[in-house]
């Protein structure tokens, strides 16, 4: 893939609102560790959990917060002083952009509830449609998808489009949610697919530099965050977050030009994580949202990988799927992930076979016995 031509006049604002999301998530995170402590939301040690002392979650606040004030103080800019962006507001509408920030911000309190209340599962999941919903009726949604049996594209009209979009927000966020189990995962991981969008959306088969800005925007929020996020964590991403995160990836992998093959490629280990942990609690008799110790960081760690070079193999992985998804087209991305899900597949079998049942009984009787 080629940049746009003209890429040159567009690094001032994307350094700029990069390090700006970034300079103001470093400087939030630490009041909402403070509100985090102050209403009691925190992350106690359980046999399931890898934090052996309490950490204070929530800190989704401080990442949403940083991406919706840049953001929306970039898109006024770019209509009042006529900075390069301006010029393609059409792409996406100005009703989607509200709808990504509007969004952003309800997934995020929805969150925030969780992490004060610990809500049933089943509220958490009604939330995830509500936001996804409100997405559908901003007027964003899927209207093609890279055809993996032919040339073109599947169009996805109607019904179909809008029980796509529902799908891809609702299982964005799940992805995010599953895979964060160590300090700094879910947020490097997202730190990865924000920027991957971001330069995908920057070159001639995309043209989109007002979605690259935004994605920018979310990895600046994302890197900032992360200095306070990555092992050992002085705090947690929490369900605001992940919300937030899950949200905004889906959406900014919509807007314009859909870009869902290069966020499930790159979002490829998240993804296929979720599905088949999902298939195996569901083949045991489980909920599917029951918590266990069976996710692919789970069982790295018990390879004998420590917490940090876990996490900065799985960032290496997601960095090679970012890479391929500029070297491959559409249709070669679709190819890779369904590569990568059979192979991903093979590997927890492999690492969870003997395990399963044994980890899901050990962590029923851990909640069970919590409190």
């Amino acid at each position: 893939m080629r940049l746009i031509p003209g890429f040159g006049d567009y690094v001032p604002i994307l350094l700029g609102a990069f390090l700006a999301a970034a300079i103001l998530a470093l400087a939030l995170t630490p009041l909402a560790r403070r509100l985090a402590v102050r209403v009691g939301s925190i992350d106690l040690p359980s046999q399931r959990r890898v934090n052996d002392s309490p950490v204070p979650r929530g800190g989704g606040l401080a990442v949403a917060a940083a991406f919706l004030a840049v953001a929306a103080a970039i898109v006024l800019l770019a209509n009042r002083l006529g900075v390069p962006v301006a010029s393609r507001l059409a792409e996406p509408e100005p009703r989607e952009v509200i709808g990504l920030l509007a969004g952003g911000a309800v997934a995020t309190l929805i969150g925030a509830l969780d992490d004060a209340f610990q809500l049933r599962a089943r509220w958490q999941l009604l939330g995830q449609l509500a936001v996804a919903v409100f997405a559908v009726l901003a007027g964003i949604s899927v209207g093609v998808v890279n055809n993996p049996f032919g040339p073109g594209n599947i169009p996805l009209d109607g019904p179909f489009g809008t029980g796509f979009t529902i799908i891809w927000i609702v299982g964005m966020i799940n992805s995010i949610n599953f895979i964060d189990g160590l300090d700094g995962l879910s947020t490097g991981i997202a730190l990865i697919a924000a920027a991957t969008l971001g330069l995908i959306s920057m070159t001639t088969a995309i043209n989109q530099p007002d979605v690259a800005i935004l994605c920018l925007v979310l990895a600046g929020a994302l890197l900032g965050f992360l200095r306070w996020n990555f092992h050992p964590a002085s705090i947690f991403i929490g369900t605001s977050g992940v919300m937030f995160v899950g949200y905004a990836l889906a959406v900014l992998s919509i807007l314009g030009s859909a870009k869902v093959a290069v966020a499930l490629l790159v979002l490829g280990i998240p993804i296929i994580d979720t599905f088949w942990n999902i298939v195996r609690r569901l083949a045991t008799g489980h909920s599917p949202f029951t918590p266990d110790r069976g996710h692919i960081h789970h069982r790295l760690l018990d390879l004998g990988l420590s917490h940090s070079r876990t996490v900065l193999l799985i960032y290496a992985i997601c960095l090679a799927l970012a890479i391929l998804s500029f070297v491959l087209s559409g249709t070669g991305q679709v190819y890779a992930f369904l590569g990568l899900a059979v192979g991903f597949g093979l590997a927890l079998f492999v690492f969870t076979r003997g395990e399963t049942r044994d980890a899901l009984e050990a962590d029923s009787y851990d909640e069970a016995n919590r409190g």
